[in-house]
């Protein structure tokens, strides 16, 4: 596993505002669709192309254009639903499944609870959204799950990463032959009693949406 950590200027202005507990939740949506794009922009450097040969106003030249298959996005709902379209604006031909997971508030641990994914991912290079790698159970459970259907290339955008969450995929994924990558604009600090990120932002989900009871 591979974890990256971006460092940029402008990611790190718009990570400060996402963590201000005054921003609100129509701008912490803005900001986070654009903090996504700035990852994205990291995190496909591997996407796969294969070259092509195209004529422009001056000269043929050879280029290149994303092979197939299609390479598949995939937010764990339903915070990741906020990082969608963020991905999907430098990736407007992907496909995009979606996998409902939580995490159980006592165990800590990942629970699916929905899917909507093909059946086969043989070939397909995955990109899971999910914006707290805190724990990392969930994380862990959605890259099993996606490998186990044939993925062979996932890489996971966060905008928040712990210690203790990165430290438990690399456990949980070290007999994986499938490559992984995490991208994220922050390693926070550590996690506290609760299994929240410190500093972090406070919960995605509520943030991105509300709190819903």
């Amino acid at each position: 596993m591979r974890t990256q950590v971006v460092d940029h200027p402008l990611v790190a202005h718009k990570l400060t505002a996402l963590r201000d507990e005054n921003t609100d939740s129509p701008t912490f949506r803005s900001l986070t669709d654009e903090l996504v794009t700035l990852l994205a922009y990291e995190a496909t450097r591997e996407v796969r192309v294969h070259p092509v040969d195209i004529v422009t106003p001056v000269a043929p030249t050879t280029g290149v254009k994303l092979a197939a298959p299609k390479p598949l996005v995939v937010p764990i709902l339903r915070a990741g639903l906020g990082m969608l379209d963020g991905m999907m604006r430098l990736l407007p031909t992907a496909e995009v499944g979606f996998l409902g997971m939580a995490r159980d508030e006592e165990t800590l641990e990942a629970v699916t609870y929905a899917e909507r994914l093909p059946e086969s991912l043989v070939g397909r290079q995955c990109y899971v959204l999910d914006p707290m790698l805190a724990t990392g159970g969930t994380l862990a459970a959605a890259i099993h799950f996606l490998t186990e259907r044939g993925a062979d290339h996932i890489t996971a955008v966060c905008l928040l990463a712990s210690p203790e969450g990165c430290a438990r995929l690399e456990n949980e994924l070290a007999g994986l032959d499938t490559p992984v990558t995490i991208v994220t604009a922050a390693m926070d600090e550590r996690l506290n009693e609760k299994g929240y990120i410190v500093p972090g932002l406070g919960d995605a989900g509520d943030r991105l949406y509300g709190v819903v009871g």
